[in-house]
């Protein structure tokens, strides 16, 4: 006998038929809006999520504050290896050596942090700022209450410092913010 030969398989074309098409989208879950009206190309790109939309609105002057605020406590941290191996006459050298390594290692963090496009990366390392600008004008301002010594440069370092809290907290809300819908 001979073996019966199965139809021949018809070949659809969906290309051209946009009610398949549609259909095949929806099933796969792919070109429809997310909770942030982001349209998906893809299936993985909803699994692994993107940044693209963040590299395009970035808050002016963002990536400037960060280089500065990299450059800003990587020249502290060396003022400060400076000040202890320079042969000043401190009592102790280990704390100052102790503050120095932690602004190398937060000096670190900010350089990293200029070349990545995370949301989640820029918006840490902005809230460390505030929270190290914040932390380090509490302690002049309760130094100052303890000795009761006011000078210009001490005044400066708390407006400067003050004004680098209100700095950082601007972008880590701008960098947080949702983008507005069309």
């Amino acid at each position: 006998m001979a073996a019966k030969q199965p139809p021949p398989l018809m070949k659809k074309h969906s290309q051209t038929d946009l009610v398949s098409r549609l259909k095949t989208r929806k099933i796969l879950g792919v070109g429809g809006e997310d909770d942030d009206g982001e349209v998906h190309r893809s299936k993985i790109s909803q699994v692994l999520g993107n940044e693209i939309k963040f590299t395009i609105r970035e808050p002016l002057g963002l990536r400037v504050w960060q280089f500065v605020s990299a450059v800003l406590f990587s020249g502290i941290a060396i003022m400060l290896y400076d000040a202890v191996f320079d042969g000043a006459q401190v009592t102790s050298k280990t704390p100052i050596r102790l503050y120095g390594g932690a602004l190398l290692s937060i000096s670190l963090i900010m350089w990293n942090a200029l070349y990545t496009a995370e949301k989640v990366i820029i918006r840490w390392t902005l809230l460390t700022e505030a929270c190290y600008f914040g932390v380090q004008f509490l302690v002049v301002t309760a130094t100052l209450a303890e000795t009761g010594l006011m000078s210009l440069g001490i005044l400066l370092l708390l407006v400067s410092r003050l004004l680098f809290v209100v700095i950082s907290i601007y972008y880590y809300y701008q960098v947080g913010r949702r983008p507005k819908k069309a």
